[in-house]
């Protein structure tokens, strides 16, 4: 991967982000973000890909890549669809004032995930940029696996989302069932899994090795920041029952059976 083909990746996320953040100005609603997370993504191994030549592997990351990036998009685009800004930047709007959070959050928000993308894309970036003839090999088949484990944990996960909170009869309580009896947050668990098995497709490429910072970061930051840590809190303070799930369920890695570290007798 060439200090070209990463300047022009970033380029074109920085382009994404910043019209981007003109809509959100303009709408006053910084969460219209979450949906292209995923598209920013794709748009890098696009770039990628087409400035160094399609390979086996390559088209084998292309379509892993565009299957993620377009269910999730799909997904929140939807879920977002007539709602209000989301909670979370709705709180830094006030904390910041209105006045000033426009221009706040193309740092906070906007260059922010931007920067995040650039980084966490490194295992793309190293595949998509890999010379022929590059065919597929067990390696690729076992990130290919992976990716799809984790792929399929996000999407069920969601899906069971949905319909739980489509469900009028079971508002305010918790969802408990399915793949959330294994797990608090299995459609977390599953976007890290996903991006641990993008890794493994970089692992040879020269340096692939060290590319395993990109999902570490993913997965720290949906385990500790944006992801499971703020959810349980916010969750375990607003839904009656949640402090007993999260004594019974794990938070992040499914476990089939009762949760031993927290049982109660």
């Amino acid at each position: 991967m060439s200090a070209g083909l990463l300047a022009g990746s970033a380029a074109l996320v920085l382009a994404l982000m910043t019209g981007l953040w003109v809509v959100s100005v303009v709408r006053r609603d910084a969460s219209i973000v979450d949906p292209w997370w995923s598209i920013a993504f794709l748009v890098v191994t696009i770039h990628t890909v087409a400035r160094t030549g399609l390979t086996p592997v390559k088209a084998l990351l292309l379509v892993l890549v565009a299957t993620w990036a377009l269910r999730l998009f799909l997904h929140l685009l939807l879920r977002s669809r007539g709602k209000p800004e989301d909670p979370r930047y709705a709180a830094f709007r006030r904390h910041f004032g209105a006045d000033r959070y426009w221009w706040v959050s193309f740092f906070q928000v906007f260059l922010l995930q931007g920067l995040l993308v650039v980084l966490i894309s490194t295992p793309l970036q190293l595949v998509a940029a890999a010379p022929p003839p590059h065919s597929v090999t067990l390696l690729h088949a076992l990130g290919a696996l992976v990716f799809v484990v984790g792929f399929a944990f996000e999407a069920v996960a969601d899906h069971q989302l949905s319909v739980f909170r489509g469900d009028p009869a079971r508002r305010g309580q918790v969802l408990d069932t399915g793949l959330w009896r294994f797990s608090r947050h299995p459609n977390y668990f599953g976007e890290a899994l996903l991006g641990w098995g993008l890794w493994i497709l970089a692992l040879d490429q020269p340096h692939g090795w060290a590319s395993a910072l990109a999902p570490a970061v993913m997965t720290w930051l949906l385990v500790k920041v944006s992801g499971v840590a703020m959810l349980d809190r916010l969750l375990s303070r607003t839904r009656p029952g949640y402090a007993d799930y999260m004594a019974r369920t794990p938070g992040f890695v499914p476990w089939p059976w009762p949760w031993p570290a927290r049982r109660k007798v």
